[in-house]
């Protein structure tokens, strides 16, 4: 069994160029013995680490696991909500891993589910503005730095539309932003 790499990263992904820098990095950890995949399933990183992830797989022998906090995201692809309808991915082509956390309170089943992919992986690949004051992705990147893992970390601060931005020119944005709301 080879090396593993396990992916964490904001819900929100707001970089254009954000899957050719995820597919560089990945293909080259492949060529260099890395084999296993752990992707999460709460947010568009993880969802771009699964494409990405799959993508290679036609061209390289490697496995992905999809680690899963409950048994229902794999019972069904849509879940009612009191905000709508949530879309789910069909995990039928992928290996998926569930920790055992059924005694965690469910709020922290994730934090401690990510922590467990961090405790079984060799390299920790993420996305994450290590400037937020508070971010479940902050919290796990630190954790792996403590566990003496390595991590790459695919975020820029020009990833975020607002970075280096005058007050004036925040301003503007968001008189445009009201502007096109109102054209709705």
């Amino acid at each position: 069994m080879g090396k593993s790499i396990a992916f964490i990263g904001h819900r929100l992904v707001l970089a254009k160029d954000l899957k050719e820098r995820l597919m560089e990095v990945v293909e080259d950890k492949i060529k260099n013995g890395y084999d296993n995949f752990y992707i999460g399933t709460r947010g568009s990183f993880d969802e771009l680490a699964l494409q990405v992830c799959s993508e290679l797989r036609y061209n390289y022998n490697i496995n992905i696991y999809i680690v899963i906090t409950s048994l229902n995201i794999i019972k069904a692809k849509y879940e009612k909500t009191d905000y709508g309808y949530e879309v789910y991915m069909s995990y039928d082509n992928f290996k998926t891993v569930m920790f055992e956390i059924e005694e965690v309170h469910f709020k922290k089943r994730i934090i401690v589910s990510n922590q467990k992919m961090v405790d079984n992986c060799d390299l920790l690949i993420a996305y994450v503005d290590l400037k937020e004051k508070q971010s479940g992705a902050k919290r796990v990147v630190k954790y792996a730095t403590k566990q003496g893992k390595e991590v790459i970390n695919l975020y820029r601060d020009t990833d975020n539309p607002f970075f280096n931005k005058t007050r004036e020119e925040l301003d503007k944005m968001f008189e445009e932003y009201c502007k096109g709301i109102k054209k709705l």
